[in-house]
């Protein structure tokens, strides 16, 4: 099998395409055991549905990177539907699933309804237990599953990453390239480090304003809390002037996410039964969520817990009340004054907002219903940003190029302001803006919407105060 360049060298033809009478075959690993276990392999039927339509190729970033047919949604779906036949998992089979960013853009597209989610989900967990990743690639991995998830290790490296950053240090080195020569993955981490401000906790009770409507958790997340903590208190802040009490519980840990998407199954349970537990304790059935990987998770809890005998109908109760924070102001409707804010601004959709929980219109909406705002769509806005969780880390060269391109047609509306709904997209495009020469400031969703009801300045939220220009793209 033929595999792109991933260093961005010239890109191999593809050596099959599926649909003809001239598949890619496997070469055999050594062991030659079949791909698959019995323990919730990739579903047979699922596989049955995709009809190789190439429906998702333009839809599919790493495709539209390589051409690669392997590298497509249905030609991962082919892989898998080797392994289930038997053909055994080669690392050259597992590098075509690695490539995938998860961002379930395919499943938008896709007019067949093939859930590619659930395929990659159950195939990443096969990988995780049953192929043997190189040293390092152990090691990195390693590494990034004891910190991320868990906020209070997080919370530690603030304290030196301030040091970092408020050295020069950390703009010389990028400004150098010599970290990018070294080692793309370190450069890939140092630059997508937000810059810490001042830590801003959330209380475990925010209580409603005015007339109360409700009560309500919310999710403080683990890099959302610790490196972008005024976006947990922007959320406090507006459900609270919107009638709601708003219980958010200091012990909560990791939804999951991260661990699920990956691949790391029994990791992810345990998370979500922890989850799951705390928020029980909270007596609270609704869930309020603003970061897109963390709540598209969270709403797959039924799924994650099936097999679970003690949790598996407490999951379902618990996914069932999982809302994003703007499904929900979008749900429940508004009714805390909004003030103008004068200014121009391009909205990006993380991946797993629009494509694996369908919310598109929701956001825009209550963007749109500020005073003064005017909103500019991006060029090729289906397309990831190469953030896809820790893929940026993972895979730092294929990411660079999506968030090169990203970042051009973000800086191509002129708009004063990046705003979207997930950490990751905003490091991710930080740096490649960056990167760039180009400048933008940027915002979580809910600060835009916490700054009208607050009456805040454009420049609060770190939008030059310019006036608004003329729209290019009308």
């Amino acid at each position: 099998m033929t595999d792109p360049d991933r260093t961005g060298g010239p890109v191999p033809p593809a050596t099959g395409t599926l649909g003809t009478d001239a598949p890619l075959s496997l070469a055999p690993a050594p062991s030659g055991e079949p791909a698959f276990d019995d323990h919730r392999p990739p579903s047979a039927a699922l596989v049955a549905d995709c009809v190789h339509c190439g429906f998702c190729l333009p839809a599919c970033p790493t495709y539209a990177l390589w051409g690669e047919e392997m590298d497509s949604p249905r030609g991962r779906i082919y892989l898998m539907g080797e392994g289930l036949e038997g053909e055994p998992m080669t690392p050259a089979m597992v590098e075509h699933f690695d490539a995938c960013l998860g961002c379930m853009a395919c499943v938008t597209a896709c007019p067949s309804g093939v859930q590619y989610d659930k395929l990659i989900e159950a195939t990443r967990a096969q990988v995780e237990r049953r192929f043997e990743r190189p040293k390092a690639d152990r090691a990195l991995r390693g590494a990034i599953f004891a910190l991320f998830p868990y906020p209070l290790r997080l919370r530690l490296m603030r304290g030196p990453l301030r040091l970092h950053q408020s050295s020069g240090l950390s703009r010389r080195l990028r400004k150098s390239g010599v970290l990018q020569r070294i080692s793309p993955t370190l450069a890939a981490m140092e630059a997508l480090a937000p810059t810490l401000g001042r830590a801003e906790r959330v209380p475990e009770r925010t209580p409603a304003q005015g007339e109360r409507r409700g009560t309500v958790g919310m999710l403080l997340g683990c890099v959302q809390r610790e490196f972008f903590p005024g976006v947990n208190a922007a959320t406090a802040r507006v459900l609270a002037a919107e009638g709601f009490d708003v219980i958010a519980p200091a012990a909560q840990g990791c939804c999951g996410a991260l661990s699920a998407h990956n691949g790391r199954e029994t990791e992810a349970q345990g998370f979500a039964r922890a989850l799951i537990d705390e928020f029980d304790r909270a007596r609270v059935d609704t869930v309020v969520v603003n970061s897109a990987g963390c709540g598209s998770s969270m709403k797959e809890y039924a799924d994650l817990l099936a097999g679970d005998p003690a949790y598996a109908e407490r999951a379902r109760r618990f996914a069932e009340g999982v809302r994003d924070i703007s499904e929900f102001l979008h749900e429940r409707g508004t009714v805390a004054p909004r003030h103008p804010l004068p200014m121009t601004i391009a909205y990006h959709d993380a991946c797993h907002l629009r494509h694996a929980q369908g919310i598109r219109t929701q956001p825009r909406e209550l963007l749109t219903g500020i005073p003064g705002l005017q909103l500019r769509e991006i060029a090729d806005a289906d397309l990831c940003c190469g953030s896809a969780g820790i893929y940026n880390i993972l895979n730092p060269v294929a990411a660079r190029e999506l968030g090169d391109r990203k970042a051009a047609n973000v800086l191509q509306t002129k708009a004063q302001l990046l705003v979207t709904a997930n950490p990751g997209c905003l490091m991710q495009v930080a740096s490649s803006v960056e990167r760039s020469g180009g400048r933008i400031g940027l915002a979580h969703t809910i600060e835009v919407i916490d700054a009208s009801i607050r009456g805040l300045s454009v420049e609060s939220l770190g939008a030059p105060p310019t006036s608004i220009p003329p729209n290019p793209l009308q």
